[in-house]
């Protein structure tokens, strides 16, 4: 989703791929594939590019701090990208900024874990500190033996309240190395089995005062840790204000939105900022936009149904990932906005749903937007056509 708007910047872009097949491969001409674990193939392909960057924080921050040290431009870099990779660097942090966190603690023995169950009481999360994410990594501890028997096979956690939310929220900023940043509106968000489903931009009903105080946190985050690119901020929202969850230094699932629904899309917002270019208008389009994911459910055939969504409604946006299909995996989005949220809101669930599977009405009661105009196809007396071949697969 990053070499798009490559393309339309007229940058040159190449990536390191794990395998010959990933999705990244389908649409970059300039491929390497090799282990990003590996410091020497990583070495490699930052020699025959100006700027490395990163689709997610599982590059040893050793390898990225020697890369870094021999000259290359790292972005973000390791000294701001631990906090994303590491979970109690980053809860320590945060405490550091008189930033919300959730009461935590650092679990490697049997006396921590009773401290703070003790502190807090039954049930908690503990997560593992690193290589998280999708809910993988995360459990819910209802009694002391779970979480004994989770650290003598990993020797440490992190321990956190189970935090009592009305709601779960985000927000994304770029930022450059010179220093400029740009916010999008603060977001609502809903999981799934862990996973991310849905996003709402902006999260209806936010106080503006509230809103105001969660870009003042991120602009603040993106500052002290010298964030280049783009950088998501997980949020609780609760009655008292909100509590900082989680970091990702990178183009995230809770903006997706901005692709269709923003000025300036966070991908070409985290070329920008990673290359030091003038960041663009994070401004929304719409009253609102909303993504849905769309998780494998269980059938293989994405395609059939991906035309039928297309031409029912074709204000919807349909963004596939070119991934093989399983149960709950992330296989793609839908992008809609408009001006009616609880429209706008059921066009993109129903479109997300249909193409997993899950949703087998394929005409649900829901009007189209009302400005949309759409001729019927040639021998069709019910459907319409989409007049355009935008979307990609």
């Amino acid at each position: 989703m990053l070499a798009p708007a490559a393309e339309a910047l007229g940058i040159r872009f190449s990536v390191l791929a794990e395998t010959a097949d990933a999705p990244a491969t389908q649409v970059i001409n300039e491929v390497s594939v090799g282990d990003y674990t590996d410091f020497a193939t990583l070495k490699a392909f930052a020699e025959t590019v100006d700027v490395v960057t990163f689709d997610h924080e599982h590059v040893p921050p050793e390898h990225l701090q020697a890369l870094a040290e021999a000259g290359h431009a790292i972005r973000p870099g390791p000294q701001a990208l631990i906090f994303a990779q590491d979970k109690i660097l980053m809860r320590r942090r945060m405490d550091e900024l008189g930033l919300p966190n959730p009461a935590w603690a650092e679990i490697t023995s049997r006396a921590d874990v009773e401290a703070f169950a003790q502190r807090v009481g039954f049930p908690f999360i503990l997560k593992t500190p690193r290589g998280g994410y999708d809910g993988k990594g995360v459990r819910v501890i209802d009694t002391l033996d779970e979480a004994l028997t989770w650290l003598d096979e990993v020797g440490q956690l992190l321990a956190e309240e189970k935090v009592d939310f009305t709601r779960e929220l985000a927000v994304m900023v770029g930022r450059s190395p010179m220093g400029q940043t740009a916010v999008w509106p603060v977001v609502e968000t809903w999981q799934q089995n862990g996973v991310c489903k849905e996003a709402i931009a902006p999260a209806p009903g936010l106080a503006v005062e509230k809103a105001t105080e969660i870009t003042e946190a991120i602009l603040k985050v993106a500052g002290a840790l010298e964030v280049t690119g783009v950088m998501a901020m997980e949020l609780f929202e609760t009655a008292e204000g909100f509590l900082i969850n989680e970091f990702a230094m990178r183009p995230h699932n809770t903006g997706h939105w901005t692709q269709d629904g923003a000025v300036t899309s966070q991908f070409e917002q985290h070329l920008r900022a990673v290359l030091d270019l003038p960041l663009g208008s994070p401004a929304a389009r719409e009253d609102v936009s909303v993504m849905v994911n769309i998780l494998g459910a269980d059938h293989e055939d994405l395609f059939h149904p991906y035309l039928h969504v297309m031409a029912h409604d074709p204000a919807v946006k349909v963004h596939l990932y070119g991934k093989g299909v399983r149960p709950g995996r992330k296989v793609g989005h839908v992008n809609a906005y408009g001006q009616d949220s609880d429209l706008v809101l059921a066009r993109a669930r129903h479109a997300a749903d249909f193409i997993a599977g899950v949703d087998v009405d394929p005409h649900p009661k829901m009007p189209a937007p009302a400005n949309l105009e759409a001729t019927p196809a040639a021998g069709d007396s019910g459907g319409v056509s989409a007049t355009s071949s935008d979307e990609r697969a």
